[in-house]
């Protein structure tokens, strides 16, 4: 006897249409981020940008936010594999009530509404809080270096842009006055065009050299006004009037920087969170362009400050945010911090107090948790989310992507506490 199959019949026609809800099962995360977005979020800023009434009706703003949402939950980053998602997904169908905005509508409405959808990061924080799952009682922080959507190969230093600005001068001038030559024999005039090209490159040279100036600058002004100020700055800058020649510039984003990593170095950007260890919800995310975490502490505790109201009662982070300044910073907002001193500093005053405080808990320590509270968080994002490049340019889109990885990986604990 024969085996019998299932009936398979992929040309059966319905003859009531499937309702949406359908195409997933119940409980599924995507009824989960239409819920949330149609009745919990606050868009009032991305809603109110449109007063235009000319023009063809763009897509909903409330169905565009839930979609970058729940595409970084579900690791899909591009607007094209966005795009490609709405129409081949169901789950992405659900999320989009079966519309196919197009990788252009999705990439602009990200860029247009950069700031408002960083600011969800901070209702995603205060709705895990509301649901229990933040209790700052202790909370981790650490950083860890991203890839910015920007090849090594297209830096270039200080030293070698004065050297490309000198011989790029020379050249186009040895080209303009030989072009000259010939227009003038055949024309005997010249159209003040001729070269685009020479001149575009040595303009590129010259604004990414007056970019490096301007960085310095800012950096000895900085240094100057703390020593002014009695201040002991948290960066050193050797007193100079110009870059050092070893300074890079990219001229791909030339908001990131030459950073190191485990895998050597990068061009990235330092991509900071602060994570509770109740249920490993991050509580504040940053990004900047500083090579060391020194100068990251304080802004990310301030940012829990300002979003759920009070400060956390402990704090526990590596040797890379250990300072003088920083120890007194959390004594003054009465924070227990957890912060070890690394072998070049100076074991006295609030370094010599915090070493004893490590040394005398021993193993039983509360610093400790950091390792793992924080660092698995940037494992999940990194091995299961798949989040290792970022893929906008320039420092405050790449702070905008930064807010939406850190939302989803919100949004997945919120997800699975309701």
């Amino acid at each position: 006897m024969a085996k019998t199959f299932r009936a398979w019949n992929p040309h059966q026609e319905h003859l009531f249409p499937r309702s949406l809800k359908e195409f997933v099962p119940a409980g599924h995360t995507a009824h989960f981020i239409v819920q949330l977005v149609t009745e919990e979020l606050n868009l009032t800023d991305i809603l109110g940008s449109y007063t235009e009434e000319r023009g063809y009706p763009p897509h909903s703003p409330k169905m565009m936010t839930a979609l970058l949402l729940y595409g970084y939950m579900r690791a899909v980053y591009s607007s094209r594999k966005l795009s490609q998602a709405c129409e081949e997904r169901t789950d992405f169908m659900v999320i989009t009530g079966m519309t196919t905005p197009d990788h252009r509508s999705i990439a602009s409405f990200r860029k247009r509404h950069r700031e408002a959808l960083t600011g969800l990061f901070q209702q995603v924080v205060k709705l895990c809080e509301k649901a229990g799952l933040v209790k700052l009682e202790h909370v981790a922080i650490d950083g860890t270096k991203i890839q910015a959507n920007a090849s090594l190969s297209k830096g270039m230093t200080y030293g070698d842009i004065q050297k490309t600005e000198q011989e790029l001068g020379r050249r186009w001038l040895e080209e303009a006055e030989r072009v000259d030559a010939e227009e003038d024999a055949l024309h005997g005039s010249k159209r003040g065009d001729e070269f685009p090209t020479a001149k575009e490159a040595l303009e590129r040279i010259r604004k990414a050299k007056r970019e490096l100036e301007e960085e310095d600058f800012q950096k000895r002004a900085e240094r100057e006004k703390a020593e002014k100020e009695g201040k002991k700055p948290q960066s050193k800058v050797k007193k100079r009037t110009a870059p050092p020649q070893e300074a890079r510039y990219n001229f791909t984003d030339p908001e990131s920087g030459l950073m190191k990593s485990r895998q050597g170095f990068m061009q990235a950007y330092n991509s900071q969170i602060a994570v509770d260890s109740k249920h490993q919800v991050i509580v504040a995310c940053e990004v900047s362009r500083a090579k060391n975490d020194l100068e990251e502490l304080v802004p990310l505790v301030e940012q829990i400050k300002r979003t759920l109201g009070r400060n956390p009662d402990e704090v526990s982070a590596d040797t890379g945010y250990c300072s003088t300044e920083n120890l007194l910073v959390m004594k003054r907002k009465r924070i227990r911090a957890y912060i070890p001193k690394s072998d070049k500093m100076a074991d006295k005053g609030l370094v010599r107090e915090m070493s004893l405080r490590l040394r005398r808990a021993g193993r039983r320590s509360r610093y400790h948790l950091r390792k793992q509270v924080v660092e698995p968080v940037f494992g999940t994002m990194k091995s299961a989310r798949g989040f290792l490049q970022f893929r906008m340019r320039g420092l405050p889109n790449v702070a905008t992507e930064w807010a939406l990885v850190c939302s989803a990986h919100n949004l997945w604990k919120l997800s699975r506490a309701v």
